[in-house]
């Protein structure tokens, strides 16, 4: 009976004891996996290895298990490390745990870990292999991020054909192990005479590159270039031609301007993004609709990362799809956008055109302009000269530019004025001279004009542009009645066309605060400023019943024609209007008749706006014509040349639209 006590207590003890000892292990492990948690979590994989057993040390060094922790971590951006312990299973000797983190490509996040132990020396110490950097990891495997690369969106015309679209170019280079083989020099100075560049830029790029066999690339050329025939097949010379990715616009100048291009971002850019979009070597539009629509237009790449093994993906570890751009569909017409500016000839101007109906913009022309292909290929000299030989002007975007109209803004003085009860259209001004000023107060400042008839109603007004004439009207009407029929004519008006433009005005301050300056707004000069569509938009009316449609030059399939200003004059004032109007363009004496086509009725108004700061000086001049189709109401048209005088005249622009239309209404 006492034996069976005493057994009993010594049995008490050892379960005691191995209750103790359980508890110590349990700490033990809870201890191991704090530890290998904090390291990991902070990247710390000095201190992570000197947690390894001494089987996992023998296996890899601390360098090699540091560099490989650090490549794959830095390289698939590992952020944001959480661990989870499971459930120990002491009985295999296994921690169970759970890692999440961001990547370059996303979220990833797994239960699958096991964290192997073993006691050694009296501590416990981690089993390590590549399972602990992702589960489904072997030695010898390899991870991998690759970029999902995305497609930026095309700029389509109305006719849903690309004037901008992602394509293949070619690059033209060198295979400097083959190319310095035999007649160098020769092949480079027939390479720069082909490729328009100095053989200074051949050299340098050789020069640059260290090794004799890596591909050396000299320029981008569109793939149908003539170029191609000359170089292909020349591998054996060390000239090869490779594939690239990239944008390709349509390859007409009369795009360049509104197209625009894309290039490099910049670092400024760069770090502008919040989103975390771009990268360092991403592509952002620079000028133009690239420019307006790059959120519509950009890719955004997807990454993933990937295990590989024996070079095949095994298995994913976060995968970030790329999201490909948005199209753009424009109203323009391809074929008068080119006509208006081969016509235009390089002079520095602006042409816009308009449906009246609808009010799509069929054309926006910025002349000189350039090739939007030179910023996604490269520019000869030749290219070079040119721009240097006009003084860079194709830099600036004219359709976006302010103009005075000179005598163009006559349609809204006249409108302005029959609608008010100021202008009978009947009525026969007596107006003798050249020049006029309603009062002695004006001083020496005097209004001109260049015809000399002494009776003078509307109809010769229009036809012969009479300045003094529509300065008289102008003062009649008022200036708080005139600033209000300009705003039904877009004057001040900000117009929502897709585009930034600069917002016209009919004087700096917004008001006519003195008669002067209200009789001259009455024939277009003063302190009006309009872009050329506000013009085109103006005699529009005359096409559409009295109505301006508001402008789009973008078109969705939501698109629908609006009403902007609508009924501006009655139907009897716009009657009188399309007579005197077209009279202009119709009589054989009108100032607009160079543009007469045969069997088309057009209503339309030259302008010679001269730009000077005072009366007594000489300025320079700027011509305008703008006409409208009143026969089928297909299109209207204002062009502005800049320094007319030196040549081409205002009837030189006449000659321009006349041409035009005859090609879009024939």
């Amino acid at each position: 009976m006492k034996r069976g006590i005493e057994m009993k207590k010594v049995l008490a003890i050892v379960l005691l004891f191995v209750t103790i000892l359980a508890g110590c292990s349990s700490n033990e492990v809870d201890l191991l996996f704090s530890s290998f948690d904090e390291k990991l979590v902070n990247k710390d994989f000095e201190g992570l290895y000197l947690l390894l057993s001494s089987e996992s040390q023998a296996a890899i060094t601390q360098e090699e298990f540091v560099t490989r922790y650090n490549n794959i971590y830095s390289g698939i951006e590992a952020s944001n490390l959480k661990t989870e312990m499971g459930e120990i299973d002491t009985e295999n000797e296994v921690i169970p745990f759970s890692l999440t983190m961001d990547t370059v490509a996303g979220n990833f996040s797994s239960s699958d870990y096991e964290l192997p132990y073993i006691k050694e020396n009296g501590e416990l110490k981690i089993l390590w292999s590549e399972a602990l950097i992702f589960p489904m990891m072997e030695s010898g495997d390899k991870v991998r991020v690759v970029t999902k690369s995305s497609t930026r969106g095309s700029i389509l015309d109305r006719n849903g054909e690309a004037l901008a679209s992602d394509g293949t170019l070619k690059i033209i280079g060198i295979h400097p192990a083959e190319f310095d083989d035999n007649n160098r020099e020769s092949k480079i100075s027939e390479l720069a005479t082909l490729l328009d560049i100095d053989e200074d830029t051949i050299i340098k790029k050789l020069d640059e590159n260290s090794n004799p066999d890596y591909f050396v690339p000299i320029v981008t050329v569109l793939p149908g270039t003539s170029l191609i025939q000359f170089l292909s097949n020349r591998e054996h010379e060390g000239i090869l031609i490779r594939n690239t990715q990239g944008r390709i616009y349509k390859n007409e100048e009369a795009f360049g301007r509104l197209l625009g291009y894309i290039g490099e971002i910049t670092a400024e850019q760069l770090e502008a993004d919040e989103e975390g979009i771009y990268t360092r070597n991403s592509l952002i539009g620079k000028a133009g609709l690239e420019q307006v629509y790059e959120e519509t237009l950009r890719g955004i790449d997807g990454m993933e990362v990937y295990i590989e093994r024996d070079g095949t993906n095994i298995e994913t570890i976060a995968l970030t799809e790329a999201r490909n751009g948005s199209d753009i569909k424009l109203s323009i017409d391809p074929n008068l956008q080119v006509k208006i500016y081969e016509t235009m000839n390089g002079e520095k101007g602006s042409a816009t055109a308009v449906d009246p109906t609808t009010g799509e913009i069929l054309a926006l022309v910025s002349s000189p302009s350039y090739n939007s292909n030179r910023y996604t290929t490269y520019m000869t000299n030749s290219e070079k000269q040119r721009r240097e030989a006009i003084n860079y002007a194709d830099e600036a975007n004219r359709f976006t530019t302010l103009y005075s109209p000179g005598s163009t803004f006559k349609l809204i003085t006249a409108a302005t004025g029959l609608e008010n009860g100021t202008l009978d259209p009947q009525e026969i001004k007596t107006i003798e001279g050249s020049e006029w000023q309603k009062e002695s107060s004006w001083g020496n400042y005097k209004i001109h004009r260049i015809n000399g008839q002494t009776q003078v109603s509307l109809k010769e007004a229009v036809k012969y542009s009479d300045n003094i004439y529509f300065a008289m009207n102008a003062l009649a009407i008022g200036s708080d009645a005139f600033i209000k029929g300009a705003e039904k004519f877009t004057i001040g008006t900000e117009l929502n066309i897709g585009y930034p433009l600069n917002t016209s005005q009919v004087s700096n301050s917004g008001a006519l605060s003195s008669d002067i300056l209200l009789a001259d707004s009455g024939y277009g000069q003063g302190q009006v400023m309009v872009t050329t569509l506000n013009m085109a938009l103006a005699y529009s009316m005359l096409s559409n019943n009295g109505n301006i449609m508001n402008p789009n030059l973008v078109l969705n399939d939501s698109t629908t024609p609006t009403i902007l200003k609508e009924s501006i004059v009655s139907t009897d004032h716009l009657t009188i209007l399309q007579d005197v109007f077209s009279a202009a363009v119709e009589d054989s004496d009108g100032t607009g008749h160079l543009a007469k086509i045969d069997g088309v009725k057009l209503a339309g108004k030259t302008g010679t706006a001269e730009i000077k700061q005072s009366q007594g000086e000489t300025g320079s001049e700027n011509g305008w014509f703008v006409a409208t189709d009143l026969d089928n109401s297909k299109i209207s048209i204002a062009v502005v040349v800049e320094d007319v005088q030196n040549g081409l005249g205002t009837l030189g622009v006449v000659s321009m639209v006349g041409d035009i239309l005859k090609a879009y209404l024939k």
